[in-house]
């Protein structure tokens, strides 16, 4: 099951694992496979989880993640916002500063919340390509 997602859900709990793929299933369905039913699998775990690195974990509590997420269909085909990548740009700045922390980001209480999602965007990338190389050299 999950050499059937990315690697991102991949190395994620279970629970993340299953949104992503039963939303990308009904998706399918109405879609047809291809970037569409993709996106609409990824929508549908940001409201469940938030990107820690390189992989999900459970949200502090469910909704929208980003300013993108939180517009829904068809406002967010119509006018497309920016999204955080995954970040839980909508949690506490509390919250976004553990997050920094556990990642590495140095002092991020000097971070205002636009930069530290912003930072934490950028760690999440350096961790992913990280993780995505090990895989490859099968580590």
């Amino acid at each position: 099951m999950r050499d059937e997602v990315p690697s991102t859900v991949a190395r994620s709990d279970d629970k993340a694992v299953r949104t992503y793929k039963k939303t990308l299933q009904s998706a399918e369905e109405s879609y047809g496979d291809g970037e569409r039913a993709h996106r609409t699998a990824y929508a549908s775990l940001k409201h469940t989880h938030e990107k820690v690195g390189d992989h999900w974990e459970p949200k502090e509590s469910k909704g929208p993640s980003d300013p993108q997420a939180a517009q829904g269909a068809p406002a967010s085909l119509e006018r497309p916002k920016g999204t955080a990548q995954g970040v839980d740009a909508n949690a506490s700045e509390g919250h976004l500063r553990d997050v920094a922390r556990r990642l590495g980001i140095e002092d991020p209480r000097r971070l205002d919340r636009a930069d530290l999602v912003s930072a934490i965007e950028k760690a999440n990338e350096r961790s992913t390509r990280r993780a995505r190389e090990r895989d490859r050299r099968g580590r």
